[in-house]
Order: C-alpha cells, then structure tokens, then sequence
C-alpha cells in the first residue's frame, strides 16, 4: 500500500513589477525629456537604458516567470531587451566595426513600428488588469506610433509632441510602480491603481 504525501508550497517572493515598471518608467521619462528636446542624447540615457530600462526589466521578466505570470514575464523581458536593442542601435555605428551598419531613419521607424503592434496587443491583455496598467500601455502604443511616424517622414514636431507624451508614459509607469510599493507596504490602497 503505497501512501501518497501532497505538499503545497507557498511562494513568498516579492512582487516583481514594481522593479520593471520603475525601470521602464524612468528611462522613458529621461529619454522622452530627449525627444521633446530638452536636452541631446547622452551618457545618461544610454546608461539608464541599459541597466535599469534593460537589466533591470529582465530580471523583473524572469521573476514574473517564476511567479507564472505570462503577462508580466512577456511584457518586461521584452521591453527589457527593447532597451538593451535601442542602446545597441545607437552605440554600434560608433565602433570601429559598426559604421557601415548604422540604421537608416526608416529601418529605425519599422522597427518602432513593430514595438507598437506588439504594444497594442499587449494593450489588450491589460484589459483584464487595472487601469493604471491600461494608461501604460495605451499611451506606450500611442508612444511607438508617433516615434515611428516622426522616423519615416522625418517630422521634428512630431517627434517633440511624442516625446511629450513618452514623459506621461513614463510617469504613469512610474506611478504604477510606486502605488504598488506603497499600497504592499501600507497594506492599503495609499495610491490607487484602478
């Protein structure tokens, strides 16, 4: 007669989310501050990018994983890698090597242009989440639509206007990621997310 042990395990590890969406948010407001022409790219954002918009949001991806969260692993592993491709596309025309291969205003809006789409269907998902979450999202899509359309027509006034918008992107984010740290730590909603 064999005897069967079920043992349930309980997962006590921290939310993940708050990190990826700190990181994406701050590094799209510092970059969108760019685009809205505040300031000329730099060591800054190029550092952001790569460590807390990427690493950082990879990390997060792979936490969500474990946690069996489609949703958040899909969403910050690849906005994570998104960073890490951006700051790539900007740093390899200055090597030694890369010159030849420097990206063309249109290759860089097509490749906006599929962030967007795949932005808008994860938009969608965020339907089932909270508000806060859909505000993300809505406006990243709008975010990657206007960068693209600011690339193929090679429009200045566009690409300001986005970066104005990217600054709300990335401060809806950032309150999203906040509210979340709060509300755990208060044990209350201290900031609503909706």
């Amino acid at each position: 007669m064999s005897t069967e042990t079920i043992v349930a395990v309980k997962d006590n590890t921290a939310n993940p989310a708050p990190l990826g969406l700190l990181g994406f948010g701050m590094t799209t407001v510092l970059l969108n501050i760019h685009n809205a022409g505040f300031f000329e790219l730099n060591s800054m954002i190029i550092g952001m990018g790569m460590f807390m918009g990427g690493f950082a949001q990879i990390v997060a991806g792979i936490q969500e994983w474990k946690k069996n969260n489609t949703f958040g692993a899909t969403a910050f592993t690849s906005y994570g890698v998104f960073w890490l491709t951006l700051v790539t596309l900007w740093l390899i025309p200055n090597t030694s090597f890369g010159a030849a291969y420097k990206s063309s205003a249109t290759g860089v809006g097509y490749y906006l242009l599929m962030w967007g789409l795949f932005t808008l269907f994860m938009f969608i998902g965020t339907l089932r989440l909270s508000r806060a979450l859909q505000v993300v999202f809505a406006t990243l899509t709008v975010l990657f639509f206007l960068l693209a359309i600011s690339d193929f027509t090679g429009n200045t006034a566009m690409r300001t206007f986005a970066g104005y918008e990217g600054i709300f992107c990335g401060l809806s984010a950032f309150y999203t990621g906040v509210a979340q740290v709060l509300n755990e730590v208060y044990g209350r909603t201290v900031l609503p997310l909706g």
